[in-house]
């Protein structure tokens, strides 16, 4: 490590100025840029221009680089003949509902941890977090059984969107960041609160959720992508035809579809995630790395 002007760095300075050490590093730097972006647009790019081929041209060994003669009506043909209108409502349909139980619930559950100190808080966090270290699949059985039949209430929640939302509620995850965030804010600010005789639903209301709308967002894209992306769980839970979402519809059809046109509608379905992302990742980041309140 090399020290300069009270900054620690890979590289000193004075290595970067020296013709030799510039050259290596932006040839290092070049390297590892173009590498990693290989690897994450790599798929994209195969992916959409694998939608543009024949079912000859995407079958054939090694694969084309790009279409030689592109077909754009295998997205009307994957809009169309996979009913994707009605798969992508499903879908948003319950990434909505997930992302409204989890803003709802988990932010209640940071804030008494956060805030309001209960007791057994920490053992009650520690037990919460412990639960990140099971598998998720040790978990499907569990949640399937309580899913068929649900305790007390003796329900069978199959092809109904509680069977979704239910297990995403309580998600230790989302909790501890918003907890983290929480713990950020001065409690200079909830003494304030409390002077000025504001009950600790109004505090939450009025001081803390308008000062944590980076730490939202960044949930709520975390529960949007997780109902999007899934399978396996609403393979299970959703069995019927009408209910399906958008991943569980596209593998239902693939079996009879050409695969240029499953990839299409793959491309479809991964449309939303992608500008969702694009649109907020300046939010992603600013609510991940934010530490504290300043002032």
């Amino acid at each position: 490590m090399a020290q300069d002007s009270g900054t620690r760095t890979l590289i000193s300075p004075t290595q970067l100025r020296r013709g030799r050490g510039r050259i290596i590093y932006w040839t290092l730097l070049a390297v590892v840029v173009l590498v990693f972006t290989l690897v994450f647009l790599g798929p994209l790019y195969w992916m959409v221009t694998g939608a543009l081929k024949s079912g000859q041209e995407i079958a054939q060994t090694p694969p084309s680089l790009y279409p030689r003669d592109p077909q754009p009506r295998n997205y009307a043909d994957a809009w169309t003949n996979l009913d994707l209108a009605k798969l992508l409502f499903n879908t948003f349909y319950y990434a909505t509902g997930a992302l409204l139980f989890q803003l709802v619930l988990d932010t209640a559950a940071a804030y008494a941890l956060s805030k309001l100190r209960p007791v057994l808080g920490k053992v009650i966090l520690g037990m919460m977090l412990a639960t990140l270290m099971i598998p998720a699949m040790v978990l499907i059985v569990p949640q399937y059984v309580t899913v068929i039949d649900l305790p007390i209430l003796h329900l069978n929640l199959l092809d109904s969107p509680f069977a979704i939302w239910l297990p995403l509620v309580a998600n230790a995850f989302n909790i501890f960041l918003l907890k983290r965030f929480f713990d950020s804010i001065p409690e200079e600010l909830m003494s304030a609160a409390v002077m000025d005789g504001a009950t600790p639903l109004r505090t939450l209301w009025s001081i803390i959720l308008p000062m944590s709308r980076p730490i939202l967002g960044v949930v709520s894209i975390f529960a949007v992508t997780a109902v999007w992306k899934d399978f396996l769980w609403p393979k299970l839970v959703m069995p019927s035809p009408e209910t399906r979402t958008v991943s569980v519809g596209i593998y239902a059809f693939s079996g009879g579809t050409p695969m240029n046109v499953v990839i299409a509608a793959s491309v479809i379905a991964a449309i939303p995630t992608v500008v969702i992302f694009l649109i907020f990742q300046r939010n992603i980041m600013s609510g991940l790395t934010t530490g504290g309140l300043k002032g």
